[in-house]
């Protein structure tokens, strides 16, 4: 359905705002939610990668937040066609990955990954490394793994760190650290998969020290001003009920010490964007993230998309969503920015149809798109 003429002033107004996140100025509130897409034969990003992110710049993206890539510790990954943040050629690549955007007019920051427990054993990149996490619980059926030592974190820790720098010193315009859906530094957070009885493990502040120690070395490796996200969720991967934090006071000592560590901004990932957190609110993960730190917060979940994205990606055809009630929450900056992803890799200029009122034109997401980078 086409929108109307006040619709599209309503949401010029509302998305082209300009944002200042740290040091860099996000030319509207629209940015692109990291994606894995596996088009990186041997965890190196090529041209047709540089091609697909700068076409979201193209089409009014402000902010890209690149698909995770592995950072350098063995035991990071699981898979070859995922990228890597570490190696002469894996950086190269991304190196003209964020040239390509710049030049389309965008900003760009990667996303730095480690999998922890949902490393399958023997994988790729580095076939020997053991799977590792907080207490060696895994998140599904599959066999234990190893309890993290205190050189374990350490290794991981500066394995986060030369990644932020390397982001910085190829010119990108900050970095996101992947503390979501059932990895590593989620693993930290989630009292289902730590159960450790030392300063990393117990009440939600400790369960926190690791994340915060993450963001703490990123930050002295990297400038002032150079921004630091951190993507956390309450659900993981094949556990869409979990949660990290039960309570607003729960969620407020998990966020807290990252927040003083040294993190720009909370990217609160939910399933869907307009449900809220926590009885007696209609405030959203993003909501709460920026009530109780003050710290910038970007929204994402199903956005643009009829159906719930794990739906979509599962098969089921998508059509395409107003953004009404997207409008309602940002107007009243409950968040700063809003991540879309699978509405984006249906049609690489939705943001800019959507910010000039052609949403008859939009083009909706379909899984067959998964197979290719268009």
């Amino acid at each position: 359905m086409p929108m109307s003429s006040s619709s599209a002033v309503r949401a010029r107004d509302v998305l082209l705002r300009p944002f200042f996140l740290g040091g860099r100025v996000v030319a509207n509130r629209i940015a692109m939610a990291p994606m894995t897409r596996e088009f990186c034969p041997g965890g190196v990003p090529g041209a047709d990668v540089a091609r697909y992110y700068a076409r979201r710049a193209e089409g009014g993206v402000g902010l890209i937040i690149a698909e995770g890539a592995y950072v350098g510790h063995p035991s990071a990954g699981t898979r070859d066609r995922v990228p890597r943040f570490y190696g002469e050629d894996a950086l190269a690549g991304w190196a003209r990955v964020a040239d390509a955007v710049h030049r389309a007019g965008g900003l760009i920051m990667p996303q730095l990954w480690h999998v922890g427990m949902a490393r399958v054993a023997g994988a790729p990149p580095v076939p020997g490394a053991p799977r590792i996490g907080p207490s060696g619980v895994p998140l599904d059926d599959s066999e234990p793994g190893r309890a993290m030592t205190t050189a374990d974190m350490d290794d991981v820790i500066a394995a986060y760190a030369a990644g932020a720098a390397a982001a910085e010193a190829l010119g990108f315009d900050g970095v996101e650290l992947h503390g979501a859906h059932g990895y590593l530094i989620d693993q930290f957070l989630w009292a289902r998969t730590n159960r450790r009885a030392d300063a990393y493990g117990g009440d939600p502040a400790s369960r926190a020290r690791f994340a915060a120690e993450i963001v703490a070395a990123c930050r002295a490796a990297v400038s002032a001003d150079f921004p630091i996200v951190l993507r956390m969720s309450q659900w993981k991967v094949g556990h869409y009920t979990a949660r990290i934090a039960a309570s607003p006071q729960e969620l407020e000592a998990i966020l807290t010490p990252i927040a003083e560590a040294g993190a720009d901004a909370f990217h609160c990932s939910t399933r869907r964007y307009w449900l809220p957190e926590f009885a007696g609110s209609d405030l959203n993960l993003a909501g709460w993230a920026k009530k109780l730190t003050g710290k910038a917060t970007i929204g994402v979940g199903s956005v643009g998309l009829d159906n719930e994205f794990t739906r979509a990606v599962e098969g089921e055809p998508s059509g395409v969503a107003g953004i009404d009630r997207l409008l309602d929450r940002m107007e009243r900056d409950e968040f700063d920015l809003v991540a879309v992803g699978r509405a984006l890799l249906g049609d690489p200029g939705w943001a800019a149809k959507i910010l000039t009122g052609r949403t008859a034109d939009l083009r909706p997401f379909d899984r067959a798109q998964l197979a290719t980078l268009h």
